[in-house]
């Protein structure tokens, strides 16, 4: 077992679980709120954590599957534990050992990309899982810009690749995708950096038409 599969695994034990859902909830249901579920959908989540975004997703009327994965056994068995519809399904595994012959709608990851050996090869996994027409949404709030959550690595003491906001869109455009970025920020809340420049979002989107080349 790898030390990232360690560490989620003992939060999900000590209850860190709900705090990051409770911590990330606010901009994260924020950002979902600008996505248009109008139509039949499925869904992904890289590093679901305790499942809490694939239940809230679960619970739109669209949604045909909606399916977690996370690289720490004991956060799969806290989501299934909290499994509250048919639609919803947990699978113990990191990206790049999923199945890409099963595609998806949209992919979303909220702190957990930079955490891959090679991020380079799991946007090029993503890109892969989704349907042409397809949106990947990147979730993070360590990012270089964002120089109050830059020591995080220090603490974690596991390997975290820590990007700028060019060099995240540099990548998702090196992969294929469109992109379009957002910032979500919680302007109520005590720690400056939230208010000034909260969790960046970017937003991949895959070609309705694939190139032949």
């Amino acid at each position: 077992m790898d030390t990232v599969s360690q560490i989620f695994d003992k939060w999900a034990k000590n209850g860190r679980d709900e705090l990051m859902e409770k911590e990330h909830w606010k901009n994260v249901i924020k950002f979902l709120k600008t996505v248009s579920f109008d139509k039949p959908f499925s869904f992904l989540d890289v590093g679901c954590g305790n499942g809490w975004v694939v239940r809230k997703i679960s619970e739109s009327n669209h949604c045909k599957k909606a399916i977690g994965i996370d690289k720490s056994k004991n956060m799969i068995l806290q989501a299934n534990t909290k499994k509250k519809n048919k639609t919803e399904k947990y699978i113990n595994t990191d990206i790049e050992s999923l199945n890409d012959k099963v595609k998806f709608d949209f992919v979303f990851s909220m702190e957990s990309l930079y955490y891959v050996d090679s991020i380079d090869v799991a946007l090029k996994k993503i890109y892969k899982l989704l349907k042409p027409g397809g949106k990947f949404f990147c979730g993070t709030d360590f990012y270089s810009d964002n120089k109050a959550t830059i020591k995080w690595s220090n603490m974690m003491k596991v390997q975290m690749h820590l990007l700028s906001k060019k060099e995240w869109v540099e990548k998702f455009k090196n992969t294929g995708f469109e992109v379009k970025t957002k910032h979500i920020k919680d302007l109520k809340n005590k720690k400056k950096w939230k208010r000034e420049f909260g969790t960046l979002f970017i937003t991949g989107e895959k070609a309705e038409r694939q190139s032949s080349n």
